[in-house]
């Protein structure tokens, strides 16, 4: 198995300079170039989040329109989500999936190339928006109609036809990962014993065959309604905008766990190897992630409680969504049960994969809360719910893309990063995300509606404290971004056991760890 430091193409010799990366098929090629849009888009998405931080920093209208602060609260939610966190997601699986299970390859190179490629174009339309005369979309990035039918701008077009781009992407990189894993498995690698993150990522690509089209579907039916005449989502012509809810979040409900689903793998396998004990209750974490997916597709209009549903249906809502906590709970019980009595040391992967634990279930807290229907009446549309999601995604989802990123770093690049700066990044970014989000908790509490520039005088302070968290956080990136390159350029070579070859124990440990024969008894740090 290549070690990642040959980058030659099988057929033709190595190809030169840019067309090696137009023209490749390396699975590891396709997965780093994934890694770098994904670490472009989450610094642009970032941007846009800190435009919003700044006009809130206080009260009044400071720095933008109200038009252009609605904008930037749609390319965030739109740029983080499809062009931050799943890329980043998809290019680890590349890298990581064929050499987990024994692959040359991914099973469909050449469609694994174009999926990659369709990415960047289909950002550039998405971006484009910003420039045109009618500005960017600014209807949020559930894109409700009629707002984003009949009172949206002429660029609502181009974002349309931007996330049919990324569909199409994600249902192709999700079919090559299905074929990989179910055809390309080295004899004797049966399902359970594939890593975690093999695993997360099988589930999470039928996930994303599931519910791709269903996004397709709704963004066509608002195209056919802008432009053809149609009335799906227009009560003057017989539809109905709940109807355009129902199929976004039948849609959207799977897509957030379709960001969380590779991060618990990500952080099985990291919190195995720096406890330097097997997984604990690896089956039960099969069947819990799969009992997750199931669920996420029975739970999509709790997101809707204040739209008038009968009692029925917000009684079944809101105890099936009550539900996802069970399995939800049995992973952090799991993860927990792993570091306890492990010989843990804390290099920034396991770092990040601690805080991830701690404060995505934290988030988990939340959404239990906002899943009782009628303290949702209150919650809904606040700076609750922001907390709440912001909570389970950037220390979920991006927290483990960092911490897989330091974690597989040096078996990608050969070259180990730099252990305090990476130390340093994970502390500034810890307490940058908290002083962010968590006086958002009591902003929300108090009231303060999401999606507004400007409020009232009262939530002043807590808004200053939550934009000094945002300014911490967003600046400790380019911290991240040094590192990285730093490692890629050179630095202290990365041995065969990254992680502590003093105990002899192999450092991409697999979920089922083979048996170790340890020379000496494990030491605690």
């Amino acid at each position: 198995m290549a070690t990642g430091h040959g980058h030659d193409d099988h057929h033709h010799g190595p190809a030169k300079g840019i067309t090696r990366w137009l023209y490749t098929t390396n699975h590891k090629d396709i997965g780093t170039m994934y890694l770098v849009f994904s670490l472009a888009m989450f610094l642009l998405g970032g941007t846009f989040a800190l435009v919003i931080r700044a006009e809130l920093f206080q009260p009044g209208l400071q720095f933008v329109t109200p038009n252009f602060f609605n904008q930037m609260t749609t390319m965030h939610g739109l740029v983080m989500v499809f062009g931050a966190v799943m890329p980043a997601f998809v290019g680890l699986a590349n890298w990581m999936i064929p050499m987990m299970i024994g692959a040359p390859d991914m099973a469909l190179p050449r469609m694994n190339n174009w999926s990659f490629w369709i990415l960047p174009f289909a950002f550039l339309m998405l971006s484009s928006t910003l420039f045109m005369d009618s500005g960017a979309p600014n209807f949020g990035w559930t894109f409700y109609a009629p707002l984003s039918t009949t009172y949206a701008p002429s660029s609502v077009t181009f974002f349309i036809f931007a996330v049919h781009m990324m569909g199409v992407s994600s249902i192709m990189g999700s079919i090559n990962i299905i074929a990989t894993i179910q055809n390309l498995r080295a004899p004797g690698m049966t399902y359970m014993k594939m890593p975690l993150f093999v695993w997360t990522w099988l589930i999470t690509a039928y996930l994303l065959l599931a519910v791709m089209p269903v996004l397709a579907g709704v963004v066509t039916m608002m195209l056919f309604d802008i432009h053809f005449g149609t009335s799906f989502f227009s009560a003057a012509g017989g539809g109905d905008p709940v109807l355009f809810q129902h199929v976004f979040w039948f849609f959207g409900h799977p897509e957030v766990y379709i960001m969380i689903l590779p991060a618990f793998g990500v952080v099985s396998e990291i919190v195995s190897t720096f406890s330097r004990k097997r997984l604990f209750g690896y089956d039960s974490m099969v069947y819990a992630t799969s009992s997750i997916a199931f669920l996420s597709f029975i739970v999509w209009a709790h997101h809707m409680f204040t739209t008038g549903m009968p009692l029925a249906g917000e009684l079944f809502f809101m105890y099936a969504t009550m539900l996802i906590a069970v399995p939800t709970g049995v992973k952090v019980f799991n993860w927990i049960a792993t570091m306890f009595k492990g010989s843990i040391s804390f290099e920034t992967p396991m770092l990040f994969a601690i805080a991830f634990v701690v404060l995505f279930t934290m988030g988990g807290f939340t959404g239990l809360m906002l899943a009782i229907s009628p303290a949702d009446f209150q919650y809904q549309d606040t700076y609750f719910v922001v907390a709440h999601f912001h909570y389970v995604l950037v220390p979920g989802a991006v927290f483990s893309i960092m911490a897989a990123t330091y974690y597989w770093l040096p078996k990608w690049t050969g070259n180990m990063y730099d252990e305090n700066l990476g130390r340093l990044h994970f502390w500034l970014s810890f307490i940058g995300i908290n002083v962010l989000f968590f006086p958002q908790h009591f902003l929300g509490l108090a009231g303060m509606p999401r999606r507004i520039p400007d409020y009232a005088l009262q939530f002043a302070d807590f808004n200053m404290l939550s934009s000094i968290g945002a300014f911490i956080f967003g600046f400790s990136q380019l911290l991240f971004v040094f590192i990285v390159i730093k490692a890629a350029r050179g630095g202290k070579k990365a041995t065969a056991e990254v992680w502590d070859g003093s105990h002899g124990l192999e450092w991409t440990v697999p979920s089922p760890a083979p048996y170790h024969t340890f020379s000496t008894p494990p030491v605690i740090k």
